[in-house]
């Protein structure tokens, strides 16, 4: 079994508040620093599109939705 130390995004403060993310068994996984025991695993294939479609603003309309 290969798994990887979590790793958090450079762009996160000191605070708790962050997304983690490290590869375990060929997969990703993802959680909320938080909530460490809630984890979402994908396919490095699946989570490379879904950072593709942030950087290109697919889900940019969601941010508006408490406004």
């Amino acid at each position: 079994m290969t798994n990887t130390e979590w790793q958090k995004s450079s762009f996160s403060g000191s605070g708790g508040d962050c997304v983690e993310v490290r590869t375990a068994d060929g997969l990703v996984e993802l959680r909320e620093s938080d909530s460490g025991d809630i984890i979402v695993r994908t396919t490095p294939v699946k989570f490379a599109k879904f950072l593709q479609g942030v950087k290109d603003g697919e889900f940019d309309h969601h941010a508006d939705l408490g406004n």
